[in-house]
């Protein structure tokens, strides 16, 4: 893969470009000194580096993302410029960054050169600093001659392989050379510095009244200490310095994280803003982020700490895996034994990355005993959920869950994305099981896939198609569709028996960044016949800024550079209860055994008949004595052991597979039972 394949994916909801024409821009104007102390408590001033040729003032933010990713490369730069007389200052403006965070910056980024806490603002007020990262370039006589961007790597949703120019080293050796700057403005990306609010804030909507409530239901459960986000949002305090860059995500419609269409389908998880509630948003930032009466503060539920479900075992990597500071990680796969030594029954599970500054994604696969995992694209099908940006955890209802056989294994397939220092992660994944008594449907992974795609070097509009067909009427959960850093746009559409057609998902700007499941508000029914017809749209061309290589042909593979085309989606069989248990087995004196089927038929049902490979599938060859009274129709049969796939046959005519019992097989869903051996 490339070597760093993608910003964290809140790098794409708190970072904006800003272009220099937004704002006078200070190139060619002198800097006075100033003079701050460091996290440590040291005194630092700009006089200290009067004999320096160069000094380089770099704004980062403790918690911003972009921020975060560009301090390593900082570093990089002071390494290769400090002996040739440049020298490196970092300043700390947002009113929300503590010495402790910034510390923290410092040790995990590896930086190399003081970090500056500007407490009041002042000197980034001097600078006219407005984003983090954002750089000026100061001569021997400190006047701005660069300011703008570090390079142009990362930005707003898209990650290129490599800088295709790198304008602060640039700026730097044209400078050093004696030479003007060729390009001495950029645009710069970033996050808004939380800037102290020096004149007094008043409005209507305040924080206490409005926001408060606002944050915590549609931000919190992510943006709190410990949780996904790489900041919180449960204070005001941390409200307010953020305030600028959360008017800004949500006006872009970037935040909350939600791609979907809202013409098509209605979702349990949308977690958008109403109008109202953005409105909101903007006066508050507008008349200053006040804070209002603390009286007026609603009694909030409490969040989540640590994990949002509450596991039953918790199942980690067996040891760490090293993440270089660069070059390329392939997907790693790790197998893990949970020691099931009984089936379970799952009915809610979480992804947890053992370190998110790494983490791209990871996902939980289940490996029944005797399955090669990755032979084919089956093991797909086997999805525990995992942690994704943007995914919650999986919690299925009541009475639903999904199986893992006695014996069976775990894998973790984990997206590392290095990020400039040496990095080691160790990640888990929390289980809840159901009590089997209690599960009524199974819940089944299933995919429509199209693993034969081929995109085009430089196809801007690149289609591809997939379909799944329901071969017995089955109710539909969740969508999950799944492509790589070329994904366009992604539709789900049920092509129904009647020829009819309804689109269920449309994602049309598709995001490898957030990569939401998308649960359905109520199950959708599918009858049998029903195609579920997936189109994806991929963009192989320049103008798409996360593309690894225009040039390239690309094909199916798990790696990034490659590309994917998955419409996930859970389903369970419609009619299914396994309440109602699988035949049972009773062992008889010759060796043989009796076996009593059961089935409940649909009102009205005047005859069942019971076929399989014990009686060669002749359809009314075995009549079923009933309905009782309550309308169940039962047989008995004696078998060897062995074995065997059957099916109820409904007035010799309809076939049906055994709602009690889960093991199906092959093309037609054949009900599988095992008679005097384990499997």
């Amino acid at each position: 893969m490339n070597p760093i394949t993608t910003l964290l994916a809140v790098l794409t909801v708190t970072a904006l470009a800003e272009t220099p024409a937004e704002r006078k821009t200070p190139s060619g104007n002198p800097v006075a000194s100033f003079k701050l102390r460091d996290y440590r408590g040291e005194w630092h001033s700009l006089e200290d580096y009067k004999d320096k040729k160069l000094v380089v003032v770099a704004f980062l933010g403790a918690e911003c993302p972009l921020a975060n990713r560009y301090a390593g490369r900082l570093s990089e730069l002071a390494t290769e410029f400090e002996p040739k007389g440049v020298a490196f200052l970092g300043i700390i403006s947002n009113q929300q960054d503590s010495l402790s965070k910034i510390a923290q910056l410092a040790k995990e980024q590896k930086v190399t050169f003081p970090l500056l806490k500007d407490r009041k603002n002042s000197v980034a007020d001097q600078f006219g600093a407005r984003r983090t990262p954002e750089v000026f370039v100061l001569d021997d006589k400190r006047t701005v001659r660069y300011h703008g961007r570090i390079d142009d790597q990362y930005g707003i949703g898209y990650m290129r392989p490599n800088p295709t120019r790198r304008d602060l080293a640039i700026a730097l050796e044209e400078l050093l050379a004696g030479k003007t700057v060729s390009r001495p403005v950029t645009e710069a990306e970033g996050c808004y510095i939380g800037r102290v609010k020096r004149a007094s804030s008043e409005g209507s909507v305040t924080y206490t009244k409005h926001i408060a409530a606002l944050l915590h239901k549609h931000c919190a459960s992510c943006h709190h200490a410990g949780s996904l986000a790489p900041f919180a949002l449960t204070s005001y305090g941390d409200a307010a310095g953020w305030a600028e860059t959360i008017q800004e995500v949500v006006e872009d419609q970037r935040m909350p994280p939600w791609h979907a269409n809202p013409k098509y389908g209605h979702f349990a998880n949308d977690n958008r803003l109403t109008d109202k509630e953005k409105r909101l948003v903007v006066e508050w930032v507008k008349n200053g982020a006040p804070e209002g009466d603390p009286k007026d503060l609603p009694q909030l539920p409490p969040l989540v700490e640590g994990w949002r479900i509450k596991p039953d075992v918790i199942i980690t990597m067996p040891k760490p895996f090293t993440v270089p500071a660069k070059g390329t990680v392939e997907y790693q796969y790790f197998v893990v034994d949970p020691g099931f030594k009984e089936d379970k029954w799952i009915r809610a599970s979480e992804g947890r990355p053992g370190n998110r500054a790494v983490v791209h994604h990871l996902l939980v696969y289940i490996q029944p005993p005797g399955v090669q995992f990755r032979d084919g694209l089956e093991f797909l099908e086997s999805s525990l959920g995992g942690g994704v940006p943007g995914m919650p955890p999986m919690i299925l209802g009541e009475g639903e869950a999904k199986y893992a056989p006695a014996g069976s294994k775990l894998i973790f397939q984990v997206h590392y994305t290095p990020n400039g220092t040496e990095q080691t992660d160790q990640s888990s994944v929390g289980i809840v099981f159901a009590d089997p008594k209690t599960v009524r449907r199974q819940i089944r992974s299933r995919i429509a896939v199209n693993p034969k795609l081929r995109i085009p070097p430089g196809d801007a509009n690149h289609r591809v198609e997939a379909d799944f067909r329901f071969g017995q009427d089955a109710l539909l959960y969740a969508l999950f569709p799944h492509m790589h850093l070329r994904g366009k746009s992604f539709r789900f559409e049920a092509i129904y028996p009647d020829k009819t057609r309804e689109i269920l998902l449309d994602v049309p700007r598709y995001s490898f960044d957030w990569q939401n499941n998308y649960v359905l508000a109520e199950p959708k029914r599918m009858p049998e016949g029903t195609i579920l017809h997936c189109t994806a749209v991929f963009d192989n061309s320049t103008n798409n800024l996360s593309n690894p290589d225009p040039r390239a042909t690309v094909t199916f593979g798990d790696q990034t550079w490659e590309e994917m085309m998955i419409g996930y989606f859970d389903m369970a069989l419609a009619d299914q209860d396994l309440r109602l248990g699988a035949p049972q087995v009773r062992s008889l004196e010759d060796g043989r055994y009796e076996v009593a089927f059961r089935y409940h038929a649909p009102a009205g049902t005047k005859s069942v008949y019971l076929a399989g490979t014990f009686n060669e599938w002749k359809p009314a060859d075995h009549k079923m004595d009933g309905p009782d009274t309550k309308g169940a129709f039962t047989t008995k049969l004696v078998l060897k052991a062995g074995t065997y796939e059957y099916k109820y046959v409904l007035e010799g005519r309809a076939w049906r597979a055994d709602p009690g019992n889960p093991r199906q097989n092959g093309f037609y869903n054949n009900s599988v039972l095992t008679v005097g051996n384990k499997r």
